[in-house]
């Protein structure tokens, strides 16, 4: 990935690099929750279960082409993403987060669009069926960000390993 971040820096959009040692794949956003609620989440997350599944990143792309605000890495994974991602949305339906009204696609960010340019896309059109890398998946974790001047800071609430 650090390749194609070194390759869309070049372009004259106005970009946010995410640090490669954090870009990951969001199975979903939970926004701020209180601290009372993060125990009551994690019980609910425990006891998902998934085969270890292998995911590739397959090309890069943007998320909407006439505007776009996100480029990321697509991820080919058999369904692997989609089933954890259910399983996910159904736990944590019984706990009162609704579930997610948009469509699932499993990705990889690699930049945040501040202010796009056609330079961009064409920075971008080599790698949108280059294979890029691929990864066993063999469990998730429980995040919290903190956004902070120099970009977001991870914490790991939990983790789950298969």
């Amino acid at each position: 990935m650090r390749e194609v971040q070194d390759v869309i820096r070049q372009s004259r959009a106005r970009l946010n690099l995410v640090d490669p040692s954090l870009i990951h794949i969001t199975l979903k956003f939970l926004g701020e929750v209180e601290a009372t609620r993060v125990d009551q989440v994690s019980e609910a997350l425990i006891d998902i279960r998934c085969e270890p599944f292998d995911i590739t990143i397959t090309g890069i792309s943007t998320n909407n082409p006439k505007n776009p605000r996100v480029v990321w890495g697509l991820v080919e994974d058999r369904g692997g993403c989609r089933s954890l991602f259910e399983q996910v949305e159904t736990a944590l339906a019984v706990t009162g987060f609704p579930r997610e009204q948009r469509g699932f696609t499993p990705h990889a960010t690699i930049a945040r669009i501040k202010e796009s340019d056609p330079s961009l896309m064409q920075a971008v059109r080599p790698y949108i069926s280059k294979t890029l890398g691929e990864c066993r998946i063999s469990g998730f974790t429980l995040k919290r960000s903190t956004l902070t001047p120099n970009g977001p800071f991870y914490d790991t609430m939990m983790e789950v390993v298969w």
